[in-house]
């Protein structure tokens, strides 16, 4: 069955592309294919090499992942969970050197996720296990990082911060492409907004010519309100 069709898109460096749509549109199965998790027709490029080519080392030094949530069970530390991110960079020993000592640290220290390093994963709240999931991704030091609705389960000033944090990532010449749900979050981060609907590419842009009534009506039912604070309403 295909779930996605006919999506093309690039996304640049020092760039946060939001992908957008409503429940079922596609958008999870869309970062899963890009990543190689899952079959598909047609090419996914990282510099220039078909990430399909590529051996899973090779993978994960160009490509991150931070799901939505997290499956792991074990009750490691937070801090191993964010080793898992130098996966890439072991040699055959699998042995973690000075080098990958000094990304995990920085990684849990930019993710303000260090006084959660030596308490097991699976006892943390859903939002501080997603601060460790984007540390563990940064941990990589991946050039491209996809992030499937990383704020779902933040509350407001830490789904602000990691907003800026991402800006941040960008600025710093990482590329970014991003499940949001959230269209005032949209706004706020994105550079450009790709809208799936029911598995097709709806509308793609700069922010202000996507999130428009004409796009977002008939995906979402909701229509932008001017100067609101809340930003949109039910059309």
């Amino acid at each position: 069955m295909t779930v996605v069709n006919e999506l093309s898109l690039a996304v640049a460096p020092g760039e946060i592309v939001a992908l957008i749509g409503p429940n079922g549109a596609g958008k999870s199965t869309a970062l899963k294919a890009i990543l190689g998790l899952l079959p598909h027709t047609g090419r996914v490029l990282v510099d220039g090499q078909v990430v399909a080519e590529l051996e899973p080392r090779a993978r994960a030094r160009r490509l991150a992942y931070v799901p939505q949530r997290s499956q792991l069970a074990a009750g490691m530390s937070a801090r191993n969970v964010v080793a898992q991110g130098r996966f890439a960079h072991l040699g055959e020993l699998a042995r973690l050197g000075s080098a990958d000592q000094v990304a995990i640290a920085a990684a849990l220290t930019r993710c303000s996720a260090d006084d959660l390093a030596e308490r097991p994963f699976t006892h943390l709240s859903v939002g501080e296990q997603q601060r460790v999931l984007l540390a563990r991704a940064l941990a990589s030091e991946a050039a491209v990082v996809l992030l499937d609705e990383p704020t779902a389960a933040l509350d407001v000033g830490h789904a602000l911060a990691l907003l800026a944090l991402l800006r941040a990532l960008a600025d710093d010449g990482k590329a970014l492409l991003v499940v949001l749900h959230d269209l005032d979050q949209v706004a706020r981060l994105a550079d450009r907004v790709i809208l799936l609907d029911r598995g097709q590419v709806r509308a793609q842009g700069p922010v202000a010519s996507v999130l428009t009534a004409e796009h977002l009506a008939p995906s979402f039912g909701v229509v932008p309100v001017p100067a609101s604070a809340l930003g949109f309403a039910v059309a």
